[in-house]
């Protein structure tokens, strides 16, 4: 007898339906072809301990199994279910008429109960896309599927629970999830504040500005200065997340199966902050079985590399791409996978090995050579791409014992948002323009344009500093984005002075 079930097999952050068809007739071999992978191969031993266990039968016959389409790779353990549930229809221990209605997932344990998988969210997308009634899952995954509005998902604890539903002997309930009571619950759960931090107003000033655009930051200081405290606090003054951008984010983040068994929607900009010792696969992603990265997973929201030049510089590298295209694709020999990566890029970092400011008349041990090629480990094109370079210094006595209460983070994001507004409706005709620093070149002439005096004042810090076409571009963006705070349609000479002033990583004017 030939009988078909539906699953779903997951490639980047979107999914692709499987259909497996499973045919049992005279002999004794089990047969399963389709390219599957290992795990999905020893899904043999696993079905039939489970069927075993939940006092079902294993049909001592042969078995065929096809996983079409036959020329996609199929991985890991979650279809185990969905070829259990194949085998038992086919021989007869419980009803098929509804199989084609459902989309069927979860990785079996020896005693018939389901472990959780990765990707529910994508899966129960691309099911809905394709008019499925509904979709079974682990329950641990049930409130993650059921964001998507239009299929019904059902929350599955073991194999039997399935059996007793297609035979009508069991009644499920489809898990509910109120996405919008969720999102507006949670969409300020942060347990930081810039009210925590005490003086460091110029980086203040520049970590609103670095909001305020999406452009991308340094902060250079000595230890112990406030720079990771600060950027920790970044995400407490973005935007808040949309909707759209929280389910993407979501997918992401379940796709790489890291949402927490709380968690079913992820309603706060990520913060990713990886070890220097991080490789070049575990930041932009791949590995044998393709998964996102670190920049992926910080996706619409902060990647934070904590001691940049401590990084390995090939590891540097590979970011000039993404934080230009705000994508990246991972390419193997017979397909290819693209993952978001529109992320907010914050580094920090020591001015000298020792931590300490050069000073030619201080007691520094460090010379001025010994600086010049501690910064010389972040290559120029990806200076080139960080917006803005803060000096953090230390904070005096007087203000770090100050009872002053400073500024909060929700007064911050005040001023972004209404920045945001400014340029949502100056580039509400671009596509894939929501901010300045995503600005192309192209437009970068029509809507930055100086004045004389602006125009003198930067070619003059070209002249000086010796500043790139793309560094020139960048002070632009930043300029463009201090006038949006001021709510200022033209860019004025003191936007573009203080934009200059950001620049001061480039290699000409760092030590003079």
């Amino acid at each position: 007898m030939l009988v078909k079930t539906f699953a779903s097999a997951v490639y980047g952050i979107d999914a692709t339906t499987i259909t497996i068809e499973v045919n049992i007739d005279k002999g004794f071999k089990f047969f399963l072809v389709g390219l599957p992978d290992n795990a999905v191969k020893e899904s043999q031993k696993r079905i039939e301990a489970a069927l075993k266990n939940s006092n079902l039968k294993f049909p001592g016959k042969k078995i065929t199994i096809n996983m079409a389409p036959a020329d996609i790779r199929k991985e890991g353990s979650s279809f185990d279910l969905p070829l259990a549930i194949g085998i038992l229809a086919a021989s007869g221990q419980m009803d098929a008429d509804q199989l084609d209605e459902f989309v069927i997932m979860g990785e079996l344990s020896l005693d018939g109960s389901l472990q959780p998988i990765k990707g529910a969210l994508p899966i129960a997308i691309q099911a809905k896309k394709e008019g499925f009634k509904g979709f079974l899952l682990p329950s641990q995954n049930a409130e993650e599927a059921a964001i998507v509005e239009g299929i019904d998902v059902y929350g599955i604890e073991n194999i039997s629970e399935v059996v007793d539903f297609f035979n009508g002997n069991k009644t499920l309930s489809p898990a509910l999830f109120d996405t919008q009571k969720a999102f507006e619950e949670q969409l300020d759960l942060y347990d930081v504040d810039f009210a925590d931090v005490k003086g460091q107003e110029n980086a203040k000033r520049a970590l609103e500005i670095a909001a305020a655009g999406g452009h991308n930051l340094v902060m250079i200081g000595p230890p112990g200065v406030g720079k990771t405290m600060l950027a920790r606090r970044i995400p407490t003054i973005l935007p808040p997340l949309s909707l759209n951008e929280a389910l993407e984010t979501t997918k992401i983040h379940s796709v790489a199966g890291k949402l927490g068994s709380r968690t079913s929607l992820l309603t706060t900009r990520p913060f990713r902050s990886p070890h220097h010792t991080v490789s070049n696969v575990a930041l932009v992603g791949g590995g044998s079985h393709p998964q996102p990265g670190e920049i992926s997973l910080a996706h619409n929201g902060v990647l934070f590399l904590d001691e940049l030049p401590e990084f390995a510089r090939t590891v540097l590298e590979v970011l000039r791409q993404p934080l230009e295209d705000r994508e990246v694709t991972i390419s193997r020999a017979k397909f290819s996978v693209d993952y978001p990566a529109a992320f907010m890029l914050v580094a920090s970092m020591n001015p000298s090995p020792s931590g300490n400011f050069y000073d030619p008349n201080g007691d520094n041990p460090d010379s001025e050579y010994e600086v010049r090629r501690y910064l010389s480990k972040i290559s120029g094109p990806l200076l080139d791409r960080i917006d803005l370079h803060v000096e953090v210094n230390p904070v005096a006595f007087e203000e770090l014992s100050s009872k002053r209460k400073e500024e909060s983070s929700a007064e911050i994001r005040k001023r972004v948002i209404e920045a945001r507004k400014i340029q949502s409706k100056r580039y509400e005709e671009l596509e894939s323009v929501h901010s300045n620093a995503q600005l192309p070149p192209k437009q970068i002439k029509k809507w930055c344009e100086i004045d004389e005096a602006g125009n003198a004042m930067l070619k003059n810090a070209m002249e000086k500093l010796g500043l790139s076409a793309r560094s020139y571009a960048r002070i632009l963006k930043v300029a463009r984005t201090i006038a949006d705070l001021e709510a200022s349609e033209k860019i004025e000479p003191p936007h573009v002075a203080e934009a200059i002033q950001y620049r001061s990583l480039d290699r000409d004017g760092w030590l003079s």
